[in-house]
């Protein structure tokens, strides 16, 4: 078995591309609507065909409590690894990012917090046998 898609909620499909393409650097995978359904995907441009993350719009009541239980209790809706969390960092943040923690050693990595302007958290990790 192979994981190829996971999903983060987002309260805007359109907002989030930008975000996720513009401001963190990941490329457009698929994008196709049927009626008022839109499934879209972003992978990373270092792995075109590996995972693919869905940008999926939150409009189910549980969907949206979750999100914001998440987001209220400073939990990721998503993590990134990087081999520069740092650089990354600077990168993103120079595009417009909002951090709510900035790279912090932790055990066995240093992590940093941004708002993904569509109601989630977002960690980058970098893993600390990898500095």
């Amino acid at each position: 078995m192979k994981i190829k898609l996971t999903s983060v909620y987002v309260d805007d499909q359109d907002k989030a591309l930008r975000f996720y393409t513009e401001v963190l650097g990941f490329v457009k995978k698929t994008d196709f609507s049927q009626g008022p359904y839109r499934w879209l995907t972003v992978a990373s441009p270092e792995e075109p065909d590996g995972t693919e993350l869905q940008l999926a719009v939150n409009n189910n009541p549980a969907a949206q409590a979750y999100q914001q239980a998440i987001f209220q209790q400073g939990q990721p809706a998503a993590m990134f690894f990087t081999d520069d969390v740092k650089g990354d960092y600077e990168r993103i943040k120079a595009r417009g990012a909002e951090f709510t923690m900035p790279p912090t050693d932790v055990t066995a990595s240093t992590i940093a917090m941004l708002k993904d302007t569509c109601g989630n958290l977002i960690q980058l990790t970098q893993l600390a046998w990898r500095k």
